[in-house]
């Protein structure tokens, strides 16, 4: 707790600020912000409420949408020709089901048939894959008639969701191509999932070091301290002083054997930059090092950077990649994610490594689902691990949202080596927003290649001191709690920001998400901060 060295008004505002702290002590970052929405709601200036918290984007694509409605509708159409009575119709039938669903297709009348039209074009002339074959999948997929066969993919959405991955997040790079995939119920199962797999292979435990590049995601600061992983936390920390980008000091950390893991969010959340090319090359020269280094990396927000490149094309055999669909198609309420990893990995040879007692022991546990369970690859532990093993034959993500995942990757797909319009309009909304916090704030853009744009960090002492001078910012950090401001900005002006200590920041800093608000809101943010702080200055004044 910060020293008190004020007058007796700046002591009474200071206990005030303790009291209204309290209720909040112990609670993760998101759940502060699901109390500061309460106060905002009903703020004492009767302001419009802003809520700039979370980072649900407020846009939808379309186009995939209204392709998946196109695929019901013609497959209740379809299946009436085996059964039709009353409500109830049967199956479709594979043989000639392509070329019935093009006939079915107005693409001169009817834009998003003109898309599935493309993408058919795409999906047989650029893939090379079976027109029958994929189209029932899509089809019977998007109607839900099916269990997921193979449970942990379908085989021809695997084979479209690894180009998107390649075409989006590989910036080019010829890596094997023996990439699996296992899509999950959004990024979040796909942490969740891989966390408990590591645990119960033995990849990870209790007292494992484990690297994380800080600020990050909260729950990959509260997950490794949960009971049942109790890991030990090495941050390699980026800050305001060097644009939220790791320093190679940092990743030299990695290099260290007793280090277990790596678990990244790239671009980060909240500082919102991708690893440079320097900062890539740091960490394959770690791995070359360290070569049994495990890495995670979430690169959700990667499709936001031009020319973006994930650590899992440069270090493949080491990496586990995760995506998500959520943030750049706007579809969090569809949890639609993916797990990446090689066919020959490091993962796998780790668990031959084992010791016997526990090789037996796994190999006792994944019996129920193979007959050779020693060598059950890591990913299809993963898939069993999701369903406690014995659901194994029932495990995967539901059809319809993984043809919904196909259908947004096709929306990119098609556009080959044009530009794709979607994603110029995403980039373009992002900066708008970025710029119009940034000018109403009066601070400087980082218009880095690097930066995503998708959330701005801002440090409340340094816009104090910049605005009212070093004595202002001397005041603040001797007076006020911890997110003294963050309260007062919702329970006066009706501002939600996001506290950046959850993350892993400094005191002072708060997250801003540029995507969950309408645009001509952002300027109004950026005055409102202005217009506590001014509040705080007068204080400091009297």
């Amino acid at each position: 707790m910060r020293a008190f060295k004020e007058t007796q008004y700046g002591f009474i505002l200071y206990n005030e600020a303790m009291e209204a702290n309290k209720k909040y002590e112990g609670l993760g970052a998101f759940e502060i912000s699901f109390e500061m929405q309460k106060l905002a709601e009903k703020n004492k200036k009767d302001n419009i409420f802003l809520n700039a918290g979370r980072g649900n984007p407020n846009w939808i694509n379309t186009k995939a949408r209204l392709a998946f409605n196109r695929l019901v509708e013609f497959g209740i159409k379809d299946s009436r020709r085996t059964i039709n009575e009353t409500d109830m119709a049967g199956y479709t039938q594979l043989k000639g089901i392509a070329q019935r669903f093009s006939a079915f297709l107005e693409p001169e009348e009817n834009a998003t048939d003109h898309f599935l039209d493309e993408a058919l074009t795409y999906i047989k002339q650029d893939l090379s894959l079976h027109a029958d074959d994929v189209v029932k999948e899509l089809i019977d997929g998007a109607l839900g008639n099916n269990y997921p066969v193979p449970n942990r993919v379908l085989k021809n959405t695997e084979f479209i969701l690894k180009r998107y991955l390649e075409n989006t997040l590989y910036n080019g790079s010829d890596i094997p191509h023996n990439t699996q995939l296992f899509p999950t119920e959004g990024g979040t199962a796909a942490i969740v999932y891989i966390f408990n797999s590591l645990k119960r292979n033995h990849l990870i435990n209790p007292g494992d070091k484990i690297a994380i590049n800080t600020p990050i995601f909260t729950p990959y600061l509260q997950i490794p301290n949960l009971s049942e992983f109790d890991l030990v936390e090495v941050l390699l920390d980026s800050d305001e002083q060097n644009k939220w980008e790791i320093s190679l000091e940092q990743i030299k950390k990695l290099e260290d054997p007793d280090i277990k893991a790596f678990f990244i969010v790239n671009p980060s959340n909240p500082g919102s930059k991708a690893f440079n090319s320097e900062a890539l090359a740091a960490i394959q020269d770690a791995v070359s090092k360290n070569p049994d280094l495990i890495i995670i990396t979430d690169d959700v927000y990667g499709t936001f950077v031009k020319g973006f490149q994930t650590v899992y094309s440069l270090v493949p055999k080491n990496t586990i990649l995760v995506y998500s669909f959520s943030k750049l198609y706007g579809a969090t309420g569809w949890r639609l994610g993916v797990i990446a990893m090689q066919k020959n990995n490091i993962f796998d040879e780790l668990i031959a490594r084992l010791p016997e007692p526990e090789r037996t022991e796994l190999d006792n546990r994944y019996a129920l689902v193979t007959n050779i369970p020693n060598r059950l690859p890591f990913i299809e532990r993963i898939v069993a691990d999701s369903r406690s093993v014995g659901l194994y034959h029932t495990s995967g993500l539901s059809t319809p949202q993984q043809i919904m995942e196909v259908l947004f990757a096709l929306t990119h797909l098609i556009y080959q080596d044009k530009e794709d319009p979607y994603f110029t309009a995403c980039e373009q909304l992002i900066d708008r927003r970025y710029d119009d916090l940034h000018k109403a704030l009066r601070i400087e853009n980082d218009d880095s290649p690097e930066n995503a744009k998708y959330y701005t960090m801002i440090n409340i002492l340094s816009l104090a001191e910049q605005r009212y001078g070093k004595g202002f910012r001397d005041y603040l950090e001797t007076n006020f709690v911890h997110n003294d401001f963050l309260l007062k900005l919702a329970e006066r002006n009706g501002v939600v920001l996001m506290d950046g200590v959850g993350f892993g920041a400094k005191e002072g800093e708060l997250r801003v998400s540029e995507a969950n608000l309408p645009t001509e809101d952002y300027y109004l943010i950026g005055k409102q901060i202005l217009e506590l702080l001014k509040e705080y200055y007068q204080d400091y004044k009297k």
